[in-house]
């Protein structure tokens, strides 16, 4: 199908903009339906349909379909068709009514695309940089803010920047991660903290963390912009080497990716959790963003 071709090129542009979007399929058609088997559209959150996969009939159940998936990130299999409810139920397809007159059947696959989650990584320390290679492999979008460095210090990283404010044309951050250990600690957390990134891991010692958190509080950021910090970073593996305390960051960003971070800093405001620390002199090698407290950072 010709079309297909177009509906694959547009899945492309919204893809490549990080706009969420599912691909729709049509799998199965039973006459009279206007769509046939192998037609396609791309769907986005906002209901704009580009593609044909059935007429009037058909899109409401397929744009509340697609607003779950892309909710949830889960493919789903759906039914339109008349006389809903008397046939039996299939496991795995949930059933809509076919309201036109004309009946039909259609079975739609919906596959949400979501983009992937956006990290602002701070610092050009040994453990940022093995942080980079290691996210960008777990599906993340690692955006590096690092003074002195060069993109080819960060081969993995979608973008790189040579100075710790973020660019305005780049996407908002989800999270961030603050590796500049020793260098530069306070400009950098700061700019983490101007971004709309919650939470912030700051990897550092509780008592750089409780002094850091003093200046900052000195110098206007809000309460509620503190309380993203956690510190210290990561999951408790007992992680001593660089490449290991970029692991346990690493798997606390899939934590909360997926929704599992249960520990007790996650809620807390940055509680001690027992994650090793690198050592504090260790060598170098959009939403919109928030405003409080009368103005922001």
């Amino acid at each position: 199908m010709e079309h297909n071709s177009a509906v694959l090129r547009k899945l492309q542009q919204l893809t490549a903009a990080g706009t969420p979007c599912a691909l729709v399929t049509v799998v199965r058609a039973v006459s009279p339906t206007s769509a046939k088997p192998g037609e396609k559209a791309v769907v986005t959150a906002e209901g704009a349909i580009h593609g044909w996969i059935g007429g009037g009939c058909a899109q409401p159940a397929v744009l509340g379909t697609v607003r779950e998936a892309l909710a949830d990130g889960t493919a789903r299999l759906i039914r339109i068709s008349p006389g809903k409810g008397d046939q039996p139920q299939v496991a795995g397809i949930t059933d809509f009514n076919m309201a036109c007159h004309s009946g039909g059947t259609l079975d739609i696959f919906i596959d949400p695309l979501l983009p992937s989650p956006v990290v602002n990584l701070y610092g050009s320390a040994p453990v940022a940089r093995h942080l980079a290679a290691l996210a960008a492999r777990m599906d993340l979008r690692v955006q590096v803010l690092a003074p002195g460095t060069t993109p080819t210090d960060f081969p993995e990283a979608a973008a790189h920047h040579n100075a710790f404010p973020t660019p305005e044309d780049w996407p908002a951050p989800q999270w961030a991660v603050v590796a500049t250990q020793g260098r530069g600690d306070r400009p950098a957390l700061e700019a983490a903290l101007q971004t709309a990134a919650d939470p912030v891991a700051f990897i550092a010692s509780p008592r750089k963390r409780d002094k850091l958190r003093d200046e900052l509080r000195g110098r206007g950021v809000c309460p509620s912009r503190l309380q993203c910090i956690r510190t210290p970073a990561g999951v408790p593996i007992g992680a001593r080497t660089p490449a290991e305390i970029a692991l346990s960051v690493v798997a606390q960003l899939v934590q909360w990716r997926r929704g599992a971070d249960s520990t007790p800093a996650a809620k807390a405001g940055a509680e001690d959790s027992g994650v090793a620390t690198e050592p504090e002199a260790a060598p170098a090698a959009r939403p919109e963003t928030p405003s409080c407290c009368g103005g922001g950072v």
